[in-house]
């Protein structure tokens, strides 16, 4: 403890201080009624087991009834407490009521999904009475809504972002791809649980998806498998094994299917211990091994859909052809032109997106009128336009291409009389118009696939703002009738008023380029929830047109500028030149 210098005020709302932990401590005798609601306001800020001493603040029946766990309520700031009662009938009061104000942008439900809202008043009230304790009569609050009410710097304090692992639906076992399902866990001991972030995670995942990816995911859990009564700590061993117990709905999983329970746990857990978990051991009710998974033995579950992502970048020229980066050299290679009638050919291309495999490449012409698909590892000649767009207005017509990892061909016409989103099965396929129910009068302008295939990024211009959202991609038929669409689009960067680009940056992370009200463009990183990581906000960069970056978080981050041409940012680096004419850098996908 300290025993020199002043003594200070300290917010425990105070923003920076991550490290900080706040200890509950129980209301004093005779608290008054400001003492009681500011102390129980503290409290929750706590790691407090199961908020024993937060509870202390109500009164029994309502410290029997108060459920903290049900949802969390993100404010700007710690929660303002009126100076006075709202509602005070004197010094006999045996009622008193107080007002907590705030601005709300965010909340955080049960299943510990994030959902970002645009900022609104939060009014709740708390009313206090008197009730025996042990020193004679005590204010004691009887009326509180259940739930935490925290400040933003609190909740990140508390929580950290966690990414659950789900195989996406409808694939068969030898095509299963794991997608990231993120979510918010105490970032030590749950107070309900008592169980730490790891036994947490693992607790969540066996629990299930959240609702929003419910319907295009699938867990090889058998349903009804949790871990086995009594489990509050998980941590691998010194040979880097975790051992995860589970109940006997478990116990007659087979083979194949366990293995991919395995890469579920091993793909959930990797950022998350301070020591990598090399080996899953899923356990039977009876303590016996199930299954053993390694790392390696994980990958062909990987959530880009290979175990090594491609690491190229591709761009236009000045003259309009297509150029690679080779990726050994982390994006300063020599641009090379690619094969074929896109690297080579009469028509120039203003841009392009390049299939995962690395494979086939789609093209828009400068005038943005036609999309051509061609093969980019041998020659041959341009084939017909797979789509042509009708508009006028070359700001109205075809967006960049983006291929998703089920080697799908994605592009959004902008024509006013006719907007569509389309699917070109393989790449190849005839364009199919995918329904967006929910753009409510918008029109998209950019849209990005992930690399699980499940989930689409989209520029949505409304009411002069472009907004980036989220979208949940639904398939039903078969392959060859497929119906495809776009549904339950959420805000991914409500902070944003203006987002001009964005790019996948990890299985549930995104790069934007956008302005905040009245703010200057930045380029940040946001999760696919729409929260903000700690870290979100990148060096700056002037004039950015476009941006690019990899699955792989060690690939650098790539933009398209107007001053200085195409540049990167490789990480713990600055931004740096790389080829000084060329528009419409992409990496694959």
């Amino acid at each position: 403890m300290p025993v020199t210098g002043d003594v200070k005020a300290v917010d425990a709302s105070q923003p920076g201080d991550s490290q900080v932990q706040v200890y509950a401590v129980a209301p004093r005798d005779n608290a008054t009624p400001n003492e009681v609601v500011d102390g129980f306001l503290e409290s929750m800020t706590s790691d407090d087991s199961n908020f024993r001493t937060t509870r202390k603040y109500l009164t029994r029946k309502a410290a029997s009834t108060w459920k903290p766990s049900a949802f969390t309520t993100v404010l700007t700031k710690a929660p303002n407490r009126s100076d006075r009662p709202s509602r005070d009938n004197g010094p006999g009061a045996k009622e008193i009521t107080y007002t907590l104000t705030g601005e709300k942008v965010a909340t955080v439900d049960a299943q510990s999904a994030y959902q970002p809202l645009a900022p609104t008043h939060y009014d709740e009230k708390l009313r206090l009475v008197k009730e025996n304790g042990p020193s004679g009569k005590e204010w004691r609050i009887d009326s509180v809504p259940d739930g935490l009410l925290l400040g933003q710097s609190d909740f990140k304090r508390l929580y950290r972002s966690v990414d659950k692992y789900y195989f996406a639906a409808g694939g068969t076992p030898e095509q299963s791809t794991l997608v990231a399902d993120p979510v918010y866990l105490r970032s030590r001991t749950d107070p309900v649980t008592g169980m730490d972030t790891v036994t947490q995670a693992v607790r969540s995942l066996l629990a299930g998806p959240t609702s929003w990816l419910r319907p295009v995911v699938d867990s090889r859990f058998p349903a009804g498998t949790t871990l086995k009564k009594g489990v509050t700590s998980l941590a691998p061993d010194d040979r880097n094994v975790l051992e995860v117990p589970l109940n006997s709905r478990a116990d007659n999983a087979g083979q194949r299917a366990c293995r991919m329970m395995a890469s579920q746990v091993l793909y959930t857990l990797r950022d998350l211990t301070s020591a990598r978990v090399e080996q899953v051991e899923l356990q039977r009710s009876d303590g016996s091994p199930l299954c053993v998974l390694g790392t390696d033995q994980a990958e062909e579950f990987a959530p880009d859909g290979s175990s090594s992502g491609p690491d190229s970048q591709y761009f236009i020229d000045g003259k309009g052809h297509v150029e690679r980066i080779p990726g050994s050299t982390k994006g300063s290679g020599t641009p090379e032109a690619v094969a074929g009638p896109l690297g080579d050919g009469p028509e120039p291309m203003g841009a392009v997106g390049v299939a995962r495999d690395e494979q086939l490449a789609a093209a828009v012409t400068r005038d943005k009128a036609a999309l051509y698909v061609s093969s980019i590892v041998s020659g041959g000649e341009l084939p017909a336009a797979a789509v042509t767009s009708k508009a006028q207005d070359p700001n109205n017509r075809l967006s960049v291409p983006s291929w998703d990892g089920r080697g799908d061909l994605w592009v959004a016409d902008r024509d006013p009389d006719n907007p569509r989103l389309l699917r070109l099965t393989g790449g190849v396929g005839k364009p199919q118009k995918v329904s967006v129910p929910s753009l409510d009068g918008g029109r998209i302008e950019a849209l990005r696939m992930s690399a699980d295939g499940v989930r689409i990024a989209l520029l949505v211009t409304q009411d002069g703002h472009n907004t980036l959202k989220i979208g949940r991609i639904e398939r039903s038929g078969p392959e060859t009738e497929q119906k495809v669409s776009v549904v339950d689009l959420r805000q991914a960067a409500p902070q944003l008023t203006d987002v001009t680009a964005m790019s996948w940056s990890g299985p549930s992370r995104l790069v934007v380029v956008g302005k905040e009200q009245d703010g200057v463009q930045q380029v940040r990183y946001v999760q696919a929830d729409g929260s903000t990581p700690a870290s979100g906000v990148l060096p700056g960069v002037n004039q950015v047109s476009s941006v690019a970056a990899a699955d792989d978080e060690q690939l650098p981050l790539m933009a398209v500028t107007s001053s200085d041409g195409i540049v990167k940012l490789s990480p713990g680096d600055n931004w740096q030149t790389v080829v000084k004419e060329g528009s419409s850098l992409v990496y694959p996908g």
